[in-house]
């Protein structure tokens, strides 16, 4: 699917699921789509007119589709209490992109330093997850045309975080994800045909 949200959402959350991280299970995600997310139907919304200078959040709250989804798989990799979503995705007037912004209940002990290892840690040797160093912000121009996700962290105060990630919706969101679980299936080098 050519709009896939869960990807980027998905790997900013995961190491602080793995670890068992969350001090609250609430997950709040700010998430902005290129237009080519929507597909190649033609539809009023999607226009030129329609999308240029504007923004549009859409399916907010629970109800989006890939929500079960995202659910499902964070579900399945939390240890403690099972993770909740609250998503706002947004129609961005680019042609390509997502960029998530996630907010997270941490311990309030937790350095960014310390949350910066457990990600950096999670993702050694994945040849498409970048943790961006501290002070970088993930930014549509950071995956645009690769099959990368870019992942940044900031602790907004003690005990919120706040992750974003950046990835390409028609590569790292499709395509280029699926030669990579392709690659991974046959046993070839997961980067062949991607780098």
């Amino acid at each position: 699917n050519p709009g896939c949200y869960p990807t980027g959402v998905l790997l900013g959350v995961a190491p602080l699921l793995i670890a068992g991280a969350l001090t609250d299970p609430l997950i709040i995600v700010d998430a902005k789509s290129g237009v080519s997310g929507a597909g190649r139907a033609p539809k009023q919304n999607t226009h030129f007119v329609e999308v240029n200078e504007n923004l549009t959040p859409y399916s907010i709250g629970q109800v989006h589709r890939h929500v079960g989804e995202m659910l499902q798989e964070l579900q399945r990799i939390a240890r403690g209490t099972a993770p909740e979503i609250v998503f706002t995705p947004q129609l961005l007037p680019v042609s390509r992109g997502i960029l998530s912004t996630i907010y997270m209940r941490i311990p309030d002990d937790w350095s960014e330093d310390r949350v910066r290892s457990l990600y950096c840690e999670q993702y050694a040797g994945e040849p498409f997850v970048r943790v961006l160093p501290a002070g970088a912000m993930a930014t549509l121009g950071h995956t645009t045309y690769t099959n990368v996700c870019a992942i940044s962290l900031t602790l907004a105060r003690p005990g919120l975080l706040i992750v974003v990630s950046s990835e390409d919706n028609m590569v790292k969101g499709a395509a280029g994800q699926a030669i990579q679980n392709m690659n991974v299936m046959f046993g070839l080098d997961e980067t062949t045909g991607l780098v």
